[in-house]
């Protein structure tokens, strides 16, 4: 039951926000007692907190297939933004910004096992794109991972880009080439040309 009630929680948590959804959405959703929902959770916050590292598990999950099937690290940028935008449902209902706001202890934890996790795994990235020729040689790859993942971080925050103005994909996609075009080889270029004009057409 407790994983039910974790896997319903963070489809309404995604589709709606940590805030608007109560304790009795997700009761009514499932057609159980709230009591039910308190037998495995203390309270909401406990909740948000088990579904937010639920969805982060899930995520890394997901990219870690991804790396270990995509044909070159262009590929699996695109292919990680691809499946990173339908899982958190193009992230229309804020789940960062709100997470940030409304439970900031989570959100700096997240942020933690998120930094771990996307550093380590953009290093690997890099490195291979460097082996492959795609990279140029000279690029520093501490560096660009942790402007990378701090740029990525940043795109999400509304106060810079809103919602209202940016959507989600755009912000990603445009972030993406910015990225990809400050350390491409010409052979790079040549196949994040061809990634830029599919999402263009």
């Amino acid at each position: 039951m407790r994983e039910k009630i974790i896997h319903k929680a963070a489809d309404l948590f995604l589709n709606f926000g940590f805030k608007s959804v109560t304790m009795d959405d997700i009761a009514n959703e499932m057609a159980i007692s709230k009591k039910t929902i308190y037998v495995h959770f203390a309270n909401k916050t406990k909740l948000v907190e088990a579904v937010t590292f639920s969805i982060f598990e899930n995520v890394c999950e997901g990219i870690d297939g991804i790396c270990n099937t995509s044909e070159n690290p262009i590929q699996e940028l695109y292919d990680i933004k691809m499946f990173v935008l339908h899982y958190l449902k193009n992230e229309k209902s804020s789940p960062q910004f709100q997470l940030k706001k409304y439970y900031p202890q989570i959100h700096t934890q997240l942020t933690l096992k998120q930094f771990d996790k996307m550093y380590g795994s953009v290093k690997d990235s890099l490195q291979n794109g460097i082996d492959t020729g795609l990279f140029r040689q000279a690029i520093d790859v501490d560096f660009i991972a942790r402007m990378y993942f701090n740029g990525m971080t940043g795109i999400k925050d509304q106060t810079i880009f809103p919602l209202d103005r940016f959507d989600m994909e755009y912000l990603i996609e445009s972030y993406l080439e910015y990225h990809l075009r400050a350390i491409v080889t010409d052979k790079g270029l040549e196949i994040l040309n061809t990634f830029t004009k599919e999402n263009q057409s």
